[in-house]
């Protein structure tokens, strides 16, 4: 599924087979996503930022199996499963598609059994995304820790994450489904977003300890920080406010082997569970994409 041009729609393309280049894997993709980064690069928004080489397929998760291995790799062979974050440094090839061509140091990990195929095809950016904002906040047992957009791929994952540290999460979703959803994985409370700043301040008076900004307006959910407190935004916002001593850290999902490893033992080993909210074959990925931006919780997987 590729889109030709700036502008034009996602479609069903015949490619030719990738040929994995020296240091590369030809992944058979049995599993990808939709994710905030797709829609800016079906967008077009990322022009300047990446060079598209179109037809640009879409996708930036996979999971399948390795199909063949360029020269150089060493430790991976055809019919193992694999999972991870294509990390091109151009934007071409992606995972809604039978076969994509990967980094075998970078992005990639082999999937444990257990996982399997639909789960890891949802995991790897969120799941980094969300790993990388909960570890530059660090959460302390007990500290109060506010989480805008929760109710996304990325912030389904940071609840449990911060959860599991001992923190007490106040977490952004609609009375209803939404809260439920987000108790469900780990959240302490549930405000709205629309009602943010008074219905923190009633549970945290002084200000939370750390937030992580994943959606919504950074200065509010900066302003919500007690003095001292530290912020992680996975959008880039860096609020300049010396007096009150914030730690602001933007965060760009770091799919590494380590980390993707860790994540799919956590989910096998039942400590981090991974939300499919919806899954669409190849042929509706844009369906997903629509779906996506009329609002979601937890993860649409694409299965191939």
């Amino acid at each position: 599924m590729a889109f030709t041009g700036f502008g034009a729609g996602l479609a069903a393309t015949d490619l030719p087979t990738p040929e994995p280049a020296p240091g590369e894997v030809l992944v058979r993709v049995l599993a990808s996503s939709v994710n905030g980064f797709d829609l800016g690069v079906l967008g077009g928004h990322l022009k300047g930022v990446y060079e598209y080489e179109f037809p640009v397929v879409l996708g930036k998760d996979f999971a399948g199996t390795v199909a063949a291995v360029g020269e150089g790799v060493t430790g991976l062979t055809a019919g193992e499963d694999v999972f991870g974050v294509v990390m091109r440094p151009t934007l071409g090839q992606g995972g809604y598609a039978e076969y994509v061509s990967v980094n075998h140091g970078y992005g990639l990990a082999r999937m444990p059994q257990g996982l399997g195929h639909t789960r890891a095809g949802v995991l790897g950016l969120a799941g980094t995304a969300a790993f990388d904002a909960v570890e530059a906040v660090a959460p302390a047992p007990g500290e109060t820790v506010l989480i805008s957009g929760a109710t996304g791929g990325v912030g389904a994952f940071a609840v449990q994450m911060a959860a599991a540290r001992g923190a007490r999460v106040i977490a952004t979703a609609r009375p209803g489904a939404e809260a439920a959803f987000v108790t469900g994985l780990g959240a302490a409370w549930t405000v709205d977003h629309e009602d943010l700043t008074a219905a923190v301040r009633a549970i945290a008076p002084g200000g939370v300890d750390a937030a992580l900004h994943l959606a919504g307006d950074g200065p509010a959910v900066a302003a919500l920080l007690a003095d001292g407190g530290r912020l992680a935004s996975t959008l880039h916002y860096l609020p300049e406010e010396p007096a009150r001593d914030l730690k602001a850290t933007a965060v760009m999902a770091d799919p590494n082997p380590a980390t993707l490893a860790r994540l799919a033992t956590d989910v096998v080993e039942g400590r981090l569970r991974v939300p499919v909210a919806r899954s669409y074959p190849l042929a509706a990925a844009p369906s997903a994409i629509a779906d996506f931006t009329a609002g979601t919780f937890g993860k649409f997987a694409v299965t191939i």
